[in-house]
């Protein structure tokens, strides 16, 4: 069963929006840089979210002559682009505003920084609602595959995006909760430039693996591997094909194109074999309801 990658969206842009508004009132009146990097983070991750909603709109757009297999793909664009973006505007920035604050003159922490631990106190709490409301969806894809399997072999990528988003948002809030307090105890700012570098070290590493993941979606996939095996199934089991010599499917967003090439056990009569093909894509796509496109190419040889 597939996860609603739209309600998780929700869900993490009501969270983002929130945290941003409280991250830069604390970030103002502190004025941590773990704080400041924080905000920036939340409020392009509103904007990712953003990008995710029109990439799922268009995908549902029809086919046309132009493009005959539909624009479920262009998810897969809008979610690439999406981890370019938490790479360069949440990592980068985080670790060029570290670097500068490891070397500007120390100055003493000012006791609003009690504004900062409330804060980002709340923004955990918050994200954490978001997180489970993802991982919630992703249990309905994953079955009984572990989630580093699943985000593997996962070919939503908006769940895959928004699971890379939650997870390092909810990582860097605790690292900017850490450089605080630690602040606050130590008297040292040095840690709070410290935790800005971690969280941007985090995005960047987050980034590349969603990055990486997107990208093989974005050249063409196939079907989940389980999926596929399950299509295998299916038509191996069929009481009309005598042998399945290959399968080739192809994930379009939300949607898959299937070609198979099989021996029909009808092979004296055209018209009877190509009745008995009809039946088994009917069943095929009653049975699969991603699969929007068949091929059905019958032979007697591999």
């Amino acid at each position: 069963m597939a996860g609603n990658s739209t309600r998780a969206i929700y869900y993490a842009l009501g969270a983002n929006f929130a945290i941003a508004v409280a991250k830069g009132v604390a970030a103002f009146f502190t004025g941590s840089s773990a704080m400041l990097a924080e905000t920036v983070h939340s409020l392009a991750d509103c904007g990712n979210q953003g990008l995710l909603l029109l990439g799922l709109k268009q995908a549902k757009a029809p086919p046309s002559p132009e493009y005959p297999l539909g624009y479920g793909k262009a998810i897969y664009f809008w979610s690439f682009l999406v981890a370019v973006m938490l790479f360069t505007v949440g990592g980068m920035f985080s670790l060029y505003e570290g670097i500068h604050k490891l070397q500007a003159e120390h100055v003493e922490p000012g006791s609003s920084l009690w504004w900062a631990v409330a804060v980002l106190s709340f923004g955990i709490i918050v994200e954490g609602i978001s997180m489970r409301t993802c991982i919630q969806e992703v249990n309905k894809s994953r079955g009984e595959r572990s989630m580093w399997r699943w985000f593997r072999e996962s070919r939503q990528a908006e769940l895959v995006v928004i699971f890379g988003e939650d997870l390092a948002a909810l990582l860097g809030l605790t690292f900017a909760l850490v450089a605080v307090v630690v602040t606050m105890i130590t008297g040292d700012p040095t840690w709070d430039a410290i935790g800005t570098i971690g969280i941007g070290a985090l995005l960047i590493v987050v980034a590349v693996f969603v990055a990486i993941e997107v990208k093989a979606m974005l050249i063409g996939q196939s079907v989940d591997p389980e999926r596929q095996a399950q299509i295998k199934q299916f038509l191996d089991g069929r009481p009309e094909i005598a042998e399945v010599f290959n399968l080739i499917t192809l994930q379009l967003g939300n949607e898959a194109m299937v070609s198979v090439k099989a021996r029909m056990r009808e092979t004296r009569d055209m018209e009877a074999a190509v009745a008995e093909i009809n039946v088994v894509e009917k069943a095929m796509k009653q049975a699969f309801p991603e699969v929007r496109w068949s091929f059905f190419e019958p032979d007697v040889v591999r």
